[in-house]
């Protein structure tokens, strides 16, 4: 009767063993297909990274008193979907104009679609009302306009959502 309950006593650990085993490889089966599923949906879709383009640019109405800006920038933003399979929503658009590290202009554009091969023209119109400026950075702009031309960075963030 002794031998028995020796015996009895090895089987169990080898039971629980081959449980673990079991689910071990089930879960790893289980990663392989999820991880191959992703794979042939990724080479399928094929996704192409989206184009933009800043096309034109220009300022009107600039003035620039007592170290004070008014102005309007007018920027046309072109937007190319290369995909064949995926739209995109943009929620949103910021658009932001600087100067030496200076904010100039701050604007958001309306939420839109874009469909797939699909090219978008952004206008965002941006406006320094009464912008108090610093007097170094004021002269150099100042300097800058007696050539007709300014360089300014133009900054765009996106929330975008594709489908």
């Amino acid at each position: 009767m002794a031998g028995n309950t020796s015996v009895a006593a090895q089987q169990q650990p080898r039971r629980q063993f081959n449980l673990v085993r079991c689910v071990a490889t089930c879960l790893l089966a289980l990663i392989v297909l999820v991880g191959l599923a992703v794979l042939i949906a990724w080479l399928v879709i094929c996704p192409k990274k989206l184009v933009y383009t800043l096309e034109n640019g220009s300022v009107q109405n600039f003035n620039l008193t007592n170290n004070h800006l008014n102005a309007t920038f007018d920027f046309v933003l072109r937007a190319f979907n290369r995909n064949r399979r995926i739209s995109v929503y943009y929620d949103y658009i910021e658009s932001t104009v600087t100067y030496e590290d200076q904010t100039l202009a701050f604007n958001t554009v309306d939420p839109f679609f874009q469909p797939h091969r699909n090219v978008s023209r952004i206008k965002p119109k941006l406006v320094a009302l009464n912008l108090a400026m610093s007097p170094s950075t004021s002269k150099d702009l100042m300097i800058e306009k007696t050539s007709k031309e300014i360089q300014v960075d133009v900054h765009f963030k996106a929330r975008i959502r594709l489908k």
